[in-house]
């Protein structure tokens, strides 16, 4: 890894390492400065006389120690991921999951704390002064941990989002998460209005703790309320609202063609399930285009698309349509003199001058045959003039072929009905086309291997043809086709 990525990794590391210990120092001491002046207005220490030092003195060291020993488990829990993390190297399964129950960890470590200290000042309460006091400071104390712990809870999450990302490229969420949407409403809800509105309830209702005015405590109460309310709403708004718009604009990419589209999933609840099922859901359209193109360039576009629109289906229909047979001269011998894979490179220049030329004219080519090939106008894409398109193809093809100069070949075009559609079994079909234009054309193209201009097209379709390109023929002498009763006049280019 080069030396600049391992200081940006170290900087991660330790900006993230540092936010954990001020997030649990300044959590434990503010949330124990609102614990003692809740207390304070409400005059509970003052209740004790000339004891209350000792109640003092004894929260203090608790917070004190709590601070050291709550910073120190914090950098252990963080030292497991951030070796890892520090190193650049993708996290095993375990460290994975390790690293994903890192804010859990830490709410654990704060509440562990807090409750730790809700019994030892509960209890020294209670032996310094009365049950009432004592009652009070548990409570207060017990619901400050419950606030500090939430708050905790929802700010280690964005401080380890870095490390949460990488992750959940390990063990992203899969049926079951390790938090859920639920829950962290739930937290929010318990930060902003339900533990403080329990304070409220605490110190309004009977029976009253302590022996001060209770306004300023219910002030004090909602100013934290509103304080932590602000907060945890914007930790939710920030884990919640920022992933979900980021998920609206993949999808309204996607939804407007773009496949190249990627999610970044840095979420462990139900929204990182759904981050993974979009990126699984583009990466399988992407999949199918792939498929698509594949499928496409066997069959020809205007076939994978019939397929697309009839599915499984052994049908097809009658059509109109001129049949474009190309072969190649003495392959036999070609194949004899020349290793296989130069008559393959060969082959592969012919056929390129193929497809394009009856591309461009609206044409399939049906099939490859070894040397040969059959092209077909009017199927399955209608055509205005296939018999034109047909003959424009065959000069293009006889022109390119000898611009190249490597092969030989004879074309045969003929005209008339065919059976146009898939044909074959349920589990393995071909479309293809049947028909005696097709065995015509085939039958020509031995003929015009002979003919000067190594191109026949029969007097059907040449009669089918635009003025305009019968101009470009000539009558050719009437041939006996193999299988055929009836002479065929021909014509040539």
């Amino acid at each position: 890894m080069p030396k600049f990525a391992q200081l940006a990794k170290f900087r991660v590391v330790l900006r993230t390492g540092l936010g954990f210990v001020v997030l649990g120092v300044g959590s434990s001491v503010c949330g124990a400065a609102a614990v003692w002046l809740l207390l304070f207005l409400q005059g509970i220490p003052a209740d004790m006389g000339d004891r209350s030092w000792i109640l003092l003195t004894c929260a203090g060291a608790y917070v004190l120690l709590s601070v050291l020993v709550g910073s120190a488990w914090s950098a252990i829990l963080h030292r497991r991921t951030a070796v890892w993390f520090a190193q650049g190297r993708r996290p095993t399964p375990p460290e994975a999951r390790r690293a994903l129950r890192l804010p859990r960890d830490l709410a654990l470590v704060s509440g562990t704390l807090w409750l730790g200290g809700t019994i030892i000042l509960g209890t020294l309460t209670s032996i310094l002064g009365s049950a009432l006091d004592a009652l009070g400071v548990t409570l207060a104390v017990g619901l400050g941990g419950l606030l500090t712990v939430g708050l905790m809870y929802l700010a280690a999450e964005w401080v380890a989002r870095p490390i949460l990302i990488l992750a959940l490229e390990v063990s992203p969420p899969r049926n079951a998460v390790s938090v859920s949407v639920l829950s962290r409403l739930a937290i929010t809800w318990a930060v902003a209005s339900g533990v403080p509105l329990l304070g409220v309830l605490i110190v309004a209702a009977p029976p009253n703790i302590g022996r001060a005015d209770e306004t300023s405590s219910l002030i004090m109460l909602s100013i934290v309320g509103l304080v932590s309310g602000a907060i945890g709403t914007a930790l939710l708004a920030r884990a919640v609202a920022a992933p979900l718009r980021r998920l609206r604009m993949a999808v309204g990419l996607v939804t407007r063609g773009r496949k190249d589209v990627s999610v970044r999933v840095d979420d462990a609840s139900e929204i990182g399930s759904l981050q993974v099922s979009v990126n699984s859901m583009v990466a399988g359209l992407r999949e199918q285009d792939r498929l698509r193109d594949l499928f496409g360039r066997h069959v020809g576009i205007d076939v994978a698309r019939h397929a697309l629109e009839h599915g499984v289906s052994l049908s097809g229909d009658v059509r109109e349509v001129a049949a474009l047979f190309v072969d190649v001269v003495d392959s036999t011998a070609l194949a004899y003199r020349l290793p296989p894979e130069e008559i393959v490179r060969k082959l592969n220049r012919l056929f390129d001058s193929v497809v394009s030329a009856v591309d461009a004219r609206g044409g399939l080519v049906n099939k490859f045959q070894g040397d040969a090939a059959l092209c077909v106008f009017g199927a399955p894409t209608r055509l205005a003039d296939p018999a034109t398109a047909a003959m424009s193809a065959a000069r293009a093809i006889r022109d390119a072929v000898r611009e190249e100069g490597e092969l030989d070949l004879g074309i045969g075009v003929a005209w008339g009905p065919v059976f146009a559609g898939q044909l074959g079994s349920r589990s393995r079909l071909e479309y293809t086309v049947i028909g005696d234009a097709v065995n015509e054309a085939a039958r020509l193209t031995e003929h015009a291997k002979h003919v000067p201009g190594r191109i026949l097209a029969s007097d059907t379709l040449w009669s089918q043809a635009a003025s305009g390109e019968q101009t470009r023929w000539s009558r050719h002498e009437t041939v006996q086709l193999r299988g055929r009763d009836t002479p065929t006049k021909t014509w040539t280019n």
